[in-house]
C-alpha cells in the first residue's frame, strides 16, 4: 500500500470510530424508545463495547506487529462494517448490545493499525504531519456526528447510523487485504498470559469507573499487579520494554489519558449547563460548542511547527495549560465570552496534545513494534474518557463548579508530566524535509 492511500486508509479508520461514538448518542434515546429497552440495557451498547474495545487493543496491536498492520486493518475494517450492518437490521436490545461487543473487538483490532500503518510508511521524522491531519479529521467527526446522527434519526430512524459505516469499511476493508503485505521480519511469540491479565485489569478498570463497581476496581488492581509481575518475568512480553520503559513514553501516555479525561468530563458537565443552567435546547447547545471542534483543527493542523519550533516538552506543557484554562473559563457559562473561549480552549489545548503526544509515542517505537505502541496510545484514550466522565458524574450533585475544578486540576497534572518529553534541541525536524534519516538522539530501532 502506497503512502497516500495508506494516510487515507489511517484517517478513515480514524474517522469511522470517531463517527461510530457520536452518532450512536444521539441515537440512543430514540433506540430505547422504539426497543422497549430499559435505560441500564441502552447504557450497555455503549459500555459492552467500551470494555471490548479497551481490553483488547494492546493484544491487537501486537497482532498487528506479527501478522502485519495493513492485514489486521482490513479484517477490523470488515469486521466493524459487518457488525454495524447486523445492527441495523438487529431484532432487539439483546442482538445491539451482543454486536456492539463484537464490534468493539473489531474496532480493537483497526485502531492500533491505523497508526502501525503510518509508522511503517513513513520515517519518524516524517510523522507529524501525518499524525496531525488525522487528528484534525477526527476533530471533524466529532463536530459533524452530533448534526448527521441527528439527521439521520430524524429522517430514516436510529437503524440508518449503523448503516453509515458499511460503505466505506468494506471498500477500505477490501483495499486493504487485497495486496500483498511484506512479512514483518521477525515475528515475536505472542505473549497470551500477558494478553489475557490485561485484558482482564482494563476490562475491570474501565467497567469499574463507568459503573461504579468497587468489585471490578479490586480486580483491576489484582489482575494489574499480576501482569506487572508476569511482564518481568517472560522472555516475550506483551508491552516492549524498549517503548513501555522509555520516560518520555510513560510520560506521553499520562498526558493522553489527563487530557482526554479532562476534555470528556468538562464535555459530561457541559450539557447539563447549557441545558438545564442555560435552558438551551440540545442543537443551541451544540453550536455553543463549535469553537471546541474548529480551534481543535486547527491546533492540530499548526502541531508540527510547534513540534519543530517548541519541541514535545513546551508544546504539551503549554497546551495542558491552555486546557486548564479552558475548563475553568467554564465554570462561568453565562458570559459569552467565558463559553465560547473555554470551548475555544479546550479545542486548541486537546488538539495540541494529541498531535504531540502520540507523535513521541509512535516515533519511540520501531516499525516492529508499532501495533503496540498504537494500542498503547488508544487504550489512553479510552481509560482517559472513562475516568473523566466518572469524575464529573461523582462531582456533579454538589453542583457545575465543583467538577470543574477537579477536571482542571488534573489538565495541570499534565503539565508536570511534560518534563521527560524532550525539548526542542532533542527533535531534530518532524517535516517531510528530514524524511529519510533520523536524527533524534530518541532513536527509532530498526
Amino acid at each position: 500500500m502506497n503512502r497516500r492511500l495508506t494516510l487515507v486508509s489511517s484517517v478513515a479508520g480514524a474517522v469511522v470510530v470517531a463517527l461510530d461514538g457520536t452518532v450512536l448518542t444521539v441515537a440512543q434515546p430514540t433506540l430505547q424508545k422504539e426497543s422497549g429497552a430499559s435505560f441500564t440495557e441502552v447504557q450497555w451498547t455503549s459500555t459492552g463495547y467500551l470494555i471490548a474495545v479497551a481490553s483488547l487493543l494492546v493484544f491487537a496491536g501486537r497482532l498487528g506487529d506479527r501478522y502485519g498492520q495493513r492485514r489486521a486493518f482490513g479484517v477490523g475494517m470488515l469486521g466493524f462494517g459487518a457488525a454495524s450492518a447486523g445492527i441495523g437490521v438487529a431484532p432487539g436490545i439483546g442482538w445491539v448490545i451482543g454486536l456492539r461487543v463484537a464490534q468493539g473487538v473489531f474496532g480493537a483490532l483497526l485502531q492500533p493499525a491505523t497508526l502501525g500503518m503510518l509508522r511503517a510508511a513513513y520515517p519518524p521524522d516524517g510523522l507529524a504531519r501525518p499524525l496531525a491531519l488525522r487528528t484534525a479529521a477526527v476533530g471533524l467527526a466529532a463536530a459533524a456526528g452530533p448534526l448527521v446522527g441527528g439527521a439521520l434519526v430524524t429522517g430514516l430512524g436510529w437503524r440508518a447510523v449503523f448503516f453509515l459505516h458499511v460503505v466505506p469499511t468494506t471498500v477500505l476493508g477490501v483495499l486493504a487485504l487485497a495486496g500483498r503485505e511484506r512479512e514483518p521480519a521477525v515475528r515475536t511469540p505472542l505473549d497470551v498470559p500477558g494478553a489475557l491479565l490485561l485484558a482482564a485489569a482494563l476490562a475491570g478498570l474501565v467497567h469499574g469507573l463507568a459503573a461504579g463497581a468497587p468489585v471490578s476496581l479490586g480486580v483491576a488492581v489484582a489482575t494489574g499487579v499480576a501482569f506487572v509481575r508476569h511482564e518481568r518475568r517472560t522472555a516475550s512480553p506483551l508491552l516492549p520494554p524498549g517503548v513501555i520503559g522509555t520516560p518520555a513514553v510513560g510520560a506521553a501516555l499520562g498526558m493522553l489519558v489527563a487530557a482526554s479525561a479532562a476534555l470528556s468530563g468538562t464535555l459530561f458537565v457541559a450539557v447539563y449547563v447549557l441545558q438545564r443552567a442555560l435552558g438551551l435546547d440540545p442543537f443551541a447547545g451544540a453550536l455553543r460548542s463549535l469553537p471546541l471542534a474548529g480551534l481543535m483543527v486547527a491546533a492540530a493542523a499548526g502541531c508540527p511547527v510547534l513540534l519543530r519550533r517548541l519541541g514535545p516538552r513546551r508544546t504539551t506543557a503549554t497546551a495542558m495549560a491552555l486546557l486548564a484554562l479552558g475548563v475553568l473559563l467554564l465554570t462561568r457559562p453565562s458570559v459569552p465570552p467565558a463559553l465560547y473561549g473555554g470551548f475555544g480552549l479546550l479545542g486548541a489545548g486537546f488538539g495540541t496534545v494529541m498531535v504531540a503526544a502520540t507523535h513521541v509515542v509512535v516515533r519511540q517505537a520501531d516499525a516492529g513494534s508499532a501495533g503496540v505502541a498504537g494500542g498503547m496510545q488508544q487504550t489512553a484514550l479510552n481509560v482517559g474518557p472513562t475516568l473523566g466522565v466518572a469524575v464529573a458524574g461523582a462531582l456533579l450533585g454538589s453542583g457545575n463548579v465543583a467538577p470543574l475544578l477537579v477536571l482542571a486540576f488534573l489538565a495541570l497534572l499534565g503539565v508536570g508530566l511534560a518534563r521527560p518529553l524532550p525539548a526542542a534541541s532533542s527533535i531534530a525536524s518532524v517535516t517531510p524535509h528530514a524524511v529519510g534519516r533520523d536524527r533524534s538522539p530518541l532513536p527509532a530501532r530498526r
